[in-house]
């Protein structure tokens, strides 16, 4: 399925909040590991190890694209970027598709 004109202005409006807000969740979690006892050089490898596997999530680095634009939205919801509240504004079919991917 091919997203419509509105759905696709609507994602293109709304994907780097999501990022933004993606990415402040991973802050607030190296933070908790940074501060959490042990020693300092064993939670700079754990860190740099995370941020290593973060920065390859489409919470932080993400294409657009049209012909995708459907299963990143799905994905973001899956990987609990978004919630599906977060669709709201979207069109029946944009949303019923994504339940549809997140159903298999």
């Amino acid at each position: 399925m091919e997203i419509s004109k509105a759905d696709w202005k609507l994602y293109r409006e709304r994907v780097s909040d999501w990022q933004e807000h993606y990415m402040e969740q991973l802050t607030m979690e190296y933070v908790e590991l940074l501060t959490s006892p042990g020693n300092a050089s064993d939670h700079f490898w754990e860190l740099e190890k995370r941020i290593k596997q973060d920065k390859k999530h489409s919470g932080v680095l993400i294409e657009l694209r049209k012909s995708t634009a459907l299963w990143d939205i799905a994905y973001f919801v899956r990987d609990k970027v978004i919630t599906m509240n977060e669709l709201e504004g979207f069109s029946e079919d944009l949303i019923n598709a994504v339940k549809l991917i997140l159903s298999r």
